[in-house]
C-alpha cells in the first residue's frame, strides 16, 4: 500500500525510517505547508514532495499519514477521506469530540479506515505486560497509578509553544500514551473525576528558548480517578509541572494475586517487573516475549495497511482513539465541573501480537 505523508515536523523521520521494515507499507510522497521542509524530507528519504493538495489528488496514494499539529488533525482527516484515501493520525485524534465524531461518521459513510497513534502499546515490552495480564499472573486488576511528570518542553523542543495551547498540555499531549495502554490492557473507561491546575498563564524559556516566553492555555497538573468498565479504578497525573520527581513515569497495576509494573508508555519497551502475593520476596523481573522493543513508530500504520489487505482489524483504530479522545474531554470536563463525568463511547480492547513473530511480521 502507498501512503503519503503531510506534515514533515520531528516525529516524521522515526516513521518514514521504521516504515521500511514492513514490506506492505511504502511511503512515497510526502507535503507540508513549509515547502522548504517538504522538500528537504523528501531529498533525505527518496520521495517526491508534493503541495497538500496534490498529494491529496494524487490517485497512487491510498492512505494518508497525518503528522500535522494538533490543531490540523480533524481538519486533513476530512479532507483525505473526502479524497477517497485511508487516514492515520498522529495522536491526538482531536482536539474536541464533536469533530472527532465527524471524521468517524466520514469515514464509514466513504467505506475507509481511520487510525490514530499511539502504537506504543504494540511494543514487546507491553504486549508481554498484556501476555502476563492476560494469562491470570496477578489476577484480577483492582486498581493502578499511572504517572506522567516533567516540567514541559521549552527546555529542549525549538518550537514549544503549541504544548500550552488548546489541545496541548500534558494531558492533551502525553494522555493518549497512557490510556491507550491501559485501555489495551484493561478495556474501556466508564467514569471520571479530576482536579485541575497551572503554575502560570506565562511560560519561560530555557536553554534553547532562553528569553523567550509563551502563553498557557490549558491546565498543566491534571489529576484524574478513572474508573474501567472492568471494576479497575487508576489514578492518573499528568503534569508540565514538576521540576524533579523519583522517576514517576511508568505504570503499576495491583491486582487481587499480585502486582505488575509496566514500561514508560511512551516508549516501546524497557524492565517489566512483578510481585506474586505469597510467592515472592519481592519484585522479580519478567522475560520479554515479543519483538518491537526500539523506537518503532509506525508500526500501527503498517498494521493499518495489513488489515486492509487481509481483510482484518486494524489495531490502532479510530474508534479507540476516540474513546481516549473522549476520556481526555471527560477529565477536563470533570474538573471544569466539579463532578463525575460518565463516558459515552465505548471500544474493545485491541487484538494482542501473537507469541513468535519475525521481525517485519505482524500476524
Amino acid at each position: 500500500m502507498k501512503a503519503g505523508l503531510i506534515g514533515c515536523g520531528n516525529i516524521s523521520d522515526a516513521y518514514l525510517k521504521n516504515a521500511a521494515v514492513f514490506q506492505h507499507l511504502r511511503i512515497v510522497s510526502c507535503a507540508d505547508i513549509r515547502e522548504d521542509a517538504a522538500r528537504e524530507k523528501a531529498e533525505k528519504y527518496g520521495l517526491r514532495h508534493q503541495s497538500v493538495e496534490e498529494l491529496l489528488a494524487d490517485p497512487e496514494i491510498e492512505l494518508v499519514l497525518n503528522l500535522t499539529t494538533p490543531q490540523s488533525h480533524t481538519e486533513i482527516d476530512r479532507k483525505a477521506l473526502t479524497a477517497g484515501k485511508h487516514i492515520y493520525s498522529e495522536k491526538p485524534f482531536g482536539l474536541d469530540t464533536a469533530s472527532a465524531r465527524e471524521v468517524l461518521a466520514l469515514a464509514e459513510r466513504k467505506h475507509l479506515r481511520t487510525g490514530c497513534a499511539p502504537d506504543t502499546f504494540l511494543g514487546g515490552g507491553h504486549q508481554t505486560c498484556r501476555a502476563l495480564l492476560d494469562s491470570g499472573l496477578i489476577g484480577k486488576v483492582v486498581a493502578g497509578t499511572a504517572f506522567m511528570l516533567c516540567h514541559g518542553h521549552e527546555a529542549w523542543h525549538p518550537n514549544p509553544g503549541f504544548y500550552y495551547l488548546r489541545g496541548g498540555g500534558p494531558l492533551f499531549d502525553m494522555g493518549p500514551y497512557y490510556l491507550t495502554a491501559l485501555v489495551n490492557l484493561l478495556g474501556p473507561v466508564k467514569k471520571v473525576v479530576s482536579v485541575n491546575t497551572r503554575s502560570t498563564d506565562l511560560r519561560r524559556g530555557i536553554k534553547v528558548n532562553e528569553n523567550r516566553t509563551f502563553p498557557v492555555e490549558v491546565d498543566t497538573h491534571v489529576t484524574a480517578i478513572l474508573e474501567f468498565v472492568s471494576g479497575a479504578v487508576i489514578t492518573l497525573i499528568t503534569s508540565f509541572d514538576v521540576w524533579k520527581h523519583s522517576d514517576y513515569r511508568d505504570i503499576e497495576l495491583y491486582g487481587t494475586e499480585g502486582s505488575l509494573h509496566l514500561p514508560d508508555p511512551n516508549c516501546f519497551s524497557g524492565p517489566i517487573r512483578f510481585f506474586k502475593a505469597r510467592l515472592s520476596a519481592d519484585w522479580a523481573p519478567a522475560d520479554n516475549l515479543f519483538p518491537y522493543n526500539d523506537n518503532m513508530r509506525g508500526i500501527g500504520l503498517a498494521d493499518l495497511a495489513a488489515g486492509i489487505e487481509r481483510n482484518r482489524p486494524h489495531r490502532c483504530s479510530g474508534k479507540l482513539a476516540f474513546h481516549v479522545l473522549e476520556t481526555m474531554c471527560a477529565i477536563l470536563k470533570a474538573g471544569e465541573e466539579e463532578r463525575a463525568v460518565r463516558l459515552e463511547s465505548s471500544c474493545e480492547r485491541p487484538e494482542p501480537l501473537r507469541k513468535g513473530l519475525k521481525y517485519g511480521e505482524l500476524d
